[in-house]
């Protein structure tokens, strides 16, 4: 494989490392708001936001995470011949399977984008009694969708390399 192309497994794969491992705490950040919530609701005032905060920070949480989910290969899989195969002829079905995650993934990124522009050119906010502003959430989805297709491409390259008898290590 060209260098230019062991370079870019290597950048996408440590940048998303990184991310996926400093978003692993945002589930602490999420059970902090649910648990003064849970606190709030019943010996103070309940308080608005915090409904909504918590699924703002799973979003992030699940989304940011999804490139690191993707990379550490801990996602769900069929697996009732897979299994069997050998390595090269799993990276060889895996590179032509993954076309589709890149479809679905090219069609969450277009969404992202234009939802996100339309979030910062109107100021968009939640129906909700809180009114927050939508745009930093789908700031963060849409940043998360975009990893996701990077380290999906990486894999792709990654399997590509293995099919051919070449990995890349």
């Amino acid at each position: 494989m060209p260098e230019y192309l062991k370079t870019y497994v290597r950048v996408v794969d440590g940048f998303n490392r990184h991310v996926g491992r400093a978003t692993m705490y945002l589930i602490f950040a999420m059970m902090g708001i649910l648990l003064y919530s849970s606190v709030s609701k019943a010996w103070l005032l309940p308080s608005l936001w915090t409904l909504e905060m918590a699924q703002f920070v799973m979003a992030a949480y699940y989304l940011l995470g999804g490139a690191y989910s993707l990379q550490l290969n801990s996602h769900v899989r069929m697996d009732l011949l897979y299994g069997r195969w050998t390595l090269r002829t799993r990276a060889a079905v895996d590179a032509v399977t993954i076309t589709m995650l890149f479809v679905y993934l090219a069609f969450l990124l277009f969404g992202g984008v234009s939802s996100t522009a339309y979030a910062l050119k109107y100021g968009e906010t939640s129906y909700s009694s809180w009114a927050p502003y939508m745009a930093p959430i789908k700031i963060i989805m849409t940043i998360g969708v975009a990893l996701t297709l990077l380290q999906a491409t990486s894999i792709f390259i990654k399997d590509l390399a293995l099919a051919m008898g070449r990995p890349i290590v």
